[in-house]
């Protein structure tokens, strides 16, 4: 399935949906959507701070019936964008990650419609930015312009449509909240045998015989919503995310269970599509190749993805871990060299920043958190990475857990950690060691660690210093260091408290070759046996050290 033909919305499906990839030009100059233009398949490479994006569009017949509006959706547009319907503006948005829509219906002209979006990208980091810089090297990365997700129309009904839906779960059913100015409602579960009628935008739906999500058991239940007008498809999901003390330790459980965070670090980032993969259904192969290797987790690092990527995980069983984008400065003595060598305290209120940027940090933060709400497979969010740009971690931290208790949360991963969050979260390169639990109330979480090198020099990217942390010349002398990590340092932890591992990183990106499968994912550098062979020793650790907890 190509971009062109995927509907970039499943927890929100309508029947109603058209592409509008083809035809535009960047500039003056054609490009293919939705890639970057940074990237290969856009097909048009380097391009400064100002965009104008160029299309026309005709509605086929019968898209737009009577009594509906017409909305125009983009995936994400990096950084600040205005859109143009036949010259009227119609909408303004600040901020790459996150997707945005408008009501178009009054721009038409009823023919041929030009489309025109208006982008500046100054890589200012006012704005959340993640690892991109203007000058690629080392953990550092070829930025992104412009549009990078998917450009969509569809018609709703002027009156009783289904804006949105949030899906609270627990073990037994969902508490569902039905965004609509509709009177009535019909909701249906089909494998439950659930249809009822309601006026109530708030429902409870308790479940027969509740199957619950899992890794192992990734079972979604389907939903549908309907008004008299409209009609919407969806898909929840049963699971649980809470914090118990076992043994003397703080542990992590998934549907009151002890579960061990199995990770790796994933960017998000592919050889020639840079921020976005040259079809969505790569997404899945991703989450299939980890899986592959015995791993349960992704960390997804400082970056959003679209939906595919979500959406693959729900129903592969890939638990997320996902970080927020940062914004504002870095400092490599400070940030990075200083904490390396154990200087990992330091407040973190007297920080000057912006009232803009914190306002919008914020901002996105909440946005970021309604957007992947229902999305089962999101089980923690990080808030802070390594001190980038990080302020106010405590009261930001309380402010997420409010709004969403449903996830844990580390406020600060790596170092510079404060009062509050659910993870004492430890980042560790370049030496083992074993951990202890240092925070009460706190699960031990090993949230960065690994890095591992083994070039492939046929797949290195041209021009590109490589960057690791620590070198092997052959599958033996990776495996063998991946081996000698988990020995040394992760499995004599767990009788600590460790809940999990985060292993740098799922690909190589550009220069970094750290990668279990290099940049073009057409290499796994480590054989799938002895991998599974380490996930069998934590399962058989956990258990030893949680023997008789859960819930009965």
């Amino acid at each position: 399935m190509t971009w062109d033909d995927h509907y970039p919305r499943p927890q929100l499906r309508r029947g109603s949906f058209l592409s509008l990839h083809g035809g535009w030009t960047l500039n003056g100059r054609p490009i293919a959507l939705p890639w970057p233009p940074q990237a290969p398949l856009s097909g048009f490479g380097a391009v400064g701070d100002r965009l104008r994006y160029e299309t026309f569009f005709a509605l086929p017949d019968g898209f737009l019936p009577p009594d509906h509006r017409l909305l125009l959706h983009f995936g994400a547009v990096d950084q600040v964008a205005e859109v143009f319907v036949n010259g009227v503006s119609v909408v303004r948005h600040e901020g790459g990650y996150l997707p945005f829509s408008a009501d178009i219906t009054g721009a038409l002209n009823g023919g041929k419609n030009a489309l025109v979006v208006e982008a500046v990208d100054t890589l200012s980091h006012e704005y959340p930015y993640g690892k991109q810089t203007k000058k690629p090297h080392g953990m550092w990365y070829t930025p992104v312009s412009g549009i990078w997700q998917p450009v969509w129309l569809e018609a709703v009904p002027a009156a009783g449509a289904v804006r949105g839906l949030r899906v609270t779960p627990d073990l037994t059913g969902v508490d569902l909240e039905i965004d609509s100015e509709a009177e009535e409602f019909a909701v249906a579960v089909p494998q439950a045998g659930i249809l009822l009628t309601t006026t109530e935008r708030r429902v409870r739906i308790d479940l027969p015989r509740p199957r619950l999500w899992t890794p192992g058991d990734p079972f979604l239940y389907d939903l549908t919503v309907s008004t008299g007008t409209d009609r919407v498809e969806s898909y929840f999901a049963l699971r649980t995310v809470s914090t118990a003390e076992i043994g003397g330790h703080t542990h992590l459980l998934l549907n009151g269970e002890p579960v061990f965070l199995h990770g790796v670090l994933d960017q998000g980032y592919f050889e020639d599509g840079l921020f976005l993969p040259r079809e969505p259904e790569e997404y899945a192969r991703d989450v299939g190749r980890m899986k592959e290797l015995g791993f349960n987790t992704l960390r997804k690092h400082i970056k959003i993805e679209p939906e595919a990527f979500y959406h693959a995980c729900d129903r592969l069983g890939m638990l997320v871990l996902q970080d927020m984008v940062n914004s504002g400065g870095y400092n490599y003595l400070r940030d990075t060299a200083l904490p390396n060598l154990g200087f990992k305290q330091r407040g973190d209120t007297r920080r000057r920043n912006s009232d803009f940027r914190k306002a919008f940090f914020e901002r996105h933060v909440r946005d970021t958190q309604a957007r992947l709400y229902n999305h089962p497979c999101v089980v923690g969010y990080t808030i802070f990475n390594e001190g980038w740009g990080q302020y106010d971690s405590d009261r930001i931290c309380r402010d997420c857990k409010g709004r969403d208790p449903s996830r844990f949360y580390i406020a600060a991963s790596g170092w510079f950690a404060q009062a509050e969050g659910d993870a004492q979260s430890e980042h560790i390169y370049l030496h083992n060691e074993v951990l202890e639990a240092r925070r009460p109330g706190k699960f031990l979480f090993l949230s960065e660690c690994g890095g591992y090198t083994r070039r492939m020099a046929a797949h290195d990217m041209p021009g590109k210093k490589v960057y690791g942390y620590g070198e092997a010349d052959s599958e033996e002398a990776l495996m063998a260091k991946i081996r000698e990590l988990y020995d040394q340092m992760v499995l004599p932890s767990i009788p600590n408290g460790l809940c999990g591992c985060v292993y740098t990183q799922l690909s190589d990106v550009e220069g970094e070759i750290n990668g279990l499968y290099t940049y073009d994912r057409t290499e796994r550098k480590v054989p799938a046996e002895p991998m599974l062979a380490i996930r069998a020793d934590i399962e058989k650790a956990l258990a030893k050290e949680t023997a008789g907890a859960g819930t009965p």
